[in-house]
């Protein structure tokens, strides 16, 4: 009877154990020590930093442990003789950069990183051995982990152009990254809709720029606008009718962030060791800077509006004017960007820059034929080649979507491709650094379901789609590959509003993503992931996440 006891008691304990241990993004070794009794973390234990420089690591964990379970540990440099956990750093622990091994047992919890990163990713892992409830005691399961990121780069997007988010959202966001161990937090702070950053130099950037009277209801063209037409022809835009006006919901929006709010962003995610990376739209997606600033566009006499619609907005005359007046305005704003960021990387944004406002123009076709330049897909070239050389002049690298590649690529430039792959591939082929995002496969802010629980992009990718995703194409060879730096997923927020939108919106699909920039192909496997994130539905619970409830059915369409 007592054998059969023990029996049950060892069997239970291994299932609890199993069960707790479902980590995304999959590590490159876990093994479960089924036989071994976990760790027991209560009052009395304590968190050993070998030097000040791992606090960081120590703070996330131990302001998890008290905002979500009731837990607050004290951080010390002297070890005891049980019932810590320890963090260090070993260089030789691994040949991988950012590598940690994890091993928790009875006594103690030892994480060791080859870097301080390392140690701060293996913390993300240590916090999903955490139980999903409070409890006096939290136990967590005896394993041991080897782990290292596949990918330098592990990019998440948010636009706050269309929708302005404040301060305190930033940084949760920022959280959720550091959680799925990203390490890019790519910033796209000015559009059409509005600019989001204070330019000393140009007040009017945020005291016009960053507000717009009104916003389309519902999808775009939006309710009461079903019957405009747009007509982009190579020479001209036609609207019908010609006094069509946009109806809108009357309701201003907008909002910005002053240069310390943005510093102390940047801050806080350098704490959890992200790289935010600005983006500054040029030399199209301007709308809201020539609100402010008329006489850098093509028009400079004819008024621009804050857009208050959604689409291609190159229906728009959104372009700035390529002469010397307009160039120093912008080397103007991003030596301030610069300053501010001291990220190695600048995004100029790039994309979907319509031709025929410059084909109208009197004086840029005058500067085209100064400069000898063919056409104005040369044009664009000679446009972000010349910013180019300014942000390298400051020691800074840009990126851009891949439209920078159309008239030839900058020599320097790192080339993110969301229109497919195929802007990836040239650039790869080049030898130039590439981030994939393309867009039927990696911007979440489309819907998941056929029949969406809300407003959403209309476009469908599910949550398998994501997942099944490998940003290497097969087109490239062994050489060619090591060129494909990582991958990012995009939310743009045209039809998202608020946090929760954000939240319901990223989740489940931002842990997929995590596992294609963390996790080893080889490992993939879309039936086990979904298993493992039947424990993430319950930490995004105790966490307050925003979902949709549909994956807990066992059907999900």
């Amino acid at each position: 009877m007592k054998k059969f006891v023990l029996t049950g008691l060892i069997l239970i304990n291994v299932l609890l154990s199993t069960a707790q241990v479902n980590i995304i993004p999959k590590p490159v070794s876990l093994k479960v020590e089924s036989q071994q009794k976990g760790f027991s973390i209560n009052t009395q234990t304590r968190i050993v930093i070998e030097n000040d420089s791992l606090r960081n690591a120590a703070v996330f964990f131990n302001d998890y442990l008290e905002k979500y379970l009731q837990f607050k540990l004290t951080i010390t440099s002297v070890k005891p003789a049980d019932n810590y956990i320890s963090l260090s750093v070993n260089t030789s622990i691994a040949k991988f950069d950012n590598a940690y091994t994890l091993a928790v047992s009875s006594e103690n919890v030892s994480l060791t990183g080859t870097s301080n990163p390392g140690v701060f990713y293996g913390i993300q892992t240590l916090i999903q051995l955490l139980p999903t409830t409070k409890a006096a005691t939290l136990i967590l399961p005896a394993v041991s982990v080897t782990d290292y990121p596949r990918f330098a780069y592990r990019g998440m997007h948010l636009d706050v152009s269309r929708h302005f988010f404040d301060v305190n959202f930033v940084k949760k966001y920022i959280d959720y990254l550091a959680m799925r161990k990203m390490n890019y937090f790519h910033w796209h702070l000015t559009d059409d809709h509005g600019w989001r950053i204070e330019i000393k130099k140009y007040p009017k950037l945020t005291e016009i720029g960053a507000w717009r009277n009104g916003s389309i209801i519902g999808l775009w063209p939006g309710e009461g606008n079903e019957n405009i037409k747009y007509q982009v022809l190579p020479n001209d835009v036609k609207i019908t009718p010609a006094n069509a006006v946009i109806k809108t919901d009357g309701i201003r929006h907008g909002g910005y962030y002053t240069q310390e709010e943005i510093k102390d962003v940047i801050k806080y995610a350098a704490d959890r060791y992200i790289t935010i990376i600005p983006e500054i739209e040029m030399p199209a997606h301007s709308m809201a800077a020539l609100a402010a600033y008329p006489e850098f566009g093509t028009e400079p006499n004819k008024p621009y509006k804050v857009a208050e619609t959604w689409g291609m907005m190159n229906k728009y005359n959104n372009v700035f004017q390529p002469n010397d007046k307009t160039f120093s305005f912008l080397e103007d704003v991003l030596t301030e960007v610069m300053n501010l960021f001291p990220s190695q990387y600048i995004h100029i944004g790039g994309d979907e820059a319509s031709k025929v406002w410059w084909k109208q123009s009197v004086e840029t076709q005058k500067i085209m034929k100064e400069k000898g330049i063919k056409d104005e897909v040369a044009l664009q070239s000679y446009f972000i080649h010349r910013i180019e050389k300014f942000v390298n002049s400051k020691g800074k690298t840009i990126i851009g979507w891949d439209e920078i590649l159309d008239g030839g690529l900058a020599p320097n430039a790192v080339v993110m491709s969301w229109r497919g792959e195929k802007g990836g591939i040239a650039a790869a082929k080049v030898k130039q650094k590439v981030v994939m995002s393309p867009e039927e496969k990696l911007y979440l802010n489309h819907k998941q379901f056929m029949k969406e629980d809300s407003l959403a992009a209309n476009k469908f990718l599910p949550l398998e789609t994501v997942y099944n995703y490998e940003p290497v194409p097969v087109e490239l060879n062994a050489e060619q590959a090591k060129y494909i730096w990582g991958a990012q997923g995009n939310l743009w927020s045209e039809y998202i509003g608020n946090p929760a939108k954000v939240e319901y919106m990223l989740f489940p699909r931002m842990d997929a993503l995590s596992e294609i920039q963390w996790s080893q192909k080889e490992q993939k496997n879309y039936a086990d992931f979904l298993n493992r994130l039947k424990t993430q539905f319950k930490r995004y619970d105790l966490m307050g996440i925003t979902y949709s409830k549909r994956y807990l059915s066992p059907v999900v369409n």
